[in-house]
């Protein structure tokens, strides 16, 4: 199974869902429609492709694109064939929902409820949507690039000690 192969069938099944299509390292990696997520995942796991295994899920945030400021990337792969996937999707601050996949790979259960915890993306239809490795009254998601990176009022360092 070729790269090419999987891309063709993804966009014969979908033609108006893949948004674009790249190769990093040589692993396929495409960006779908949010809304087009799911059918397109469920094709990937029953078709003849049997894109059998979940191996993450992982949020992302880049604050300086509004449009596309909160991503989920999900690594799908063929055990057998030992083709790998990786399929990406973004949204908007606003809009920070996507389908659950719980009930066609059992082990997204944990890798969304994580992905939730740290970016605070909503999964509909999960089963048991809450934070798992933080507390339940931390009041936010320390994943997001919301906060400097270093203390503005520390007068103990020097910047040119840095290469700052």
């Amino acid at each position: 199974m070729t790269n090419e192969f999987v891309l063709e069938a993804i966009t014969r099944e979908f033609p108006e869902s893949v948004i674009s299509s790249s190769e990093p390292y040589g692993m396929l990696t495409i960006e779908v429609k949010k809304e087009d997520l799911k059918k397109i995942v469920h094709y990937l796991k029953d078709s003849t492709l049997e894109i059998n295994f979940l191996t993450d899920i992982c949020g992302i945030h880049y604050p300086e694109f509004p449009e596309k400021e909160i991503g989920v990337v999900y690594h799908l792969h063929n055990m057998m064939t030992n083709f790998r996937l990786r399929i990406k999707i973004f949204m908007s601050r606003e809009n920070i929902e996507v389908d659950s996949l719980v009930d066609l790979y059992a082990g997204a259960n944990w890798m969304e409820r994580e992905t939730y915890d740290f970016y605070g993306i909503k999964f509909k239809g999960h089963p048991d949507l809450r934070p798992i490795l933080n507390m339940e009254d931390l009041g936010y998601h320390p994943m997001l690039k919301e906060y400097r990176l270093e203390d503005g009022t520390r007068t103990d360092k020097d910047d040119a000690m840095f290469g700052r």
